[in-house]
């Protein structure tokens, strides 16, 4: 198991994909009053997927994952 500390860049793609994944599950919980979803804003989606460009981590799950991993034990 690798240790090094996760790069600004990575740390960011962790925190971008966690905060699009919170939004996603308040999406599938939907509104209190049991209506239509909450849509997913395209800014959420676009978030993780600049910050993941950006630590190099596009097409790369198995890496990216170990970094949630490590990040946050409950993803």
């Amino acid at each position: 198991m690798q240790t090094a500390v996760p790069t600004d860049r990575e740390r960011t793609a962790v925190q971008a994909y966690l905060r699009l994944l919170h939004t996603v599950r308040a999406a599938f919980d939907g509104p209190p009053d049991g209506g239509r979803p909450v849509a997913l804003p395209p800014s959420v989606l676009a978030e993780a997927e600049r910050a993941l460009a950006g630590a190099g981590l596009a097409g790369n799950e198995e890496e990216f994952f170990r970094l949630v991993r490590h990040w946050c034990h409950e993803a």
